[in-house]
């Protein structure tokens, strides 16, 4: 992952600006990038997606804007503005995006 393009220790920012949405594609933006885990922005077109894939490690979406279903092992999840929800480490899970959509990831190593 590349480090971050901007101090963001200088000046307190929105987040929902601090990527934007294309039109047919999934975009990721590294905020924190660290040993102990990753925070990094993802912005998806409506009908975009993550295909199925585990992790090694938890993971914490935090929902900034839009819609979309997160399915988690069998078990699906509507999510929206303002809503979080956990990925379990070694769990597939995968994300299609109804809406224009923007995440916050956190990923925890430690």
């Amino acid at each position: 992952m590349s480090e971050p393009t901007q101090d963001l220790s200088k000046t307190a920012q929105d987040l929902v600006t601090l990527i934007a949405t294309q039109p047919g594609a999934v975009v990721s933006r590294v905020l924190v990038n660290k040993p102990g885990g990753t925070v990094t922005l993802f912005a998806f077109d409506a009908g975009e997606g993550l295909s199925e894939h585990a992790a090694p490690y938890d993971a914490l979406v935090h929902v900034l804007e839009g819609k979309a279903a997160v399915r988690i092992g069998s078990d699906e999840h509507e999510v929206k503005t303002g809503n979080i929800l956990l990925l379990p480490a070694n769990i597939p899970h995968a994300l299609q995006a109804h809406t224009a959509f923007k995440m916050l990831l956190t990923m925890i190593r430690a």
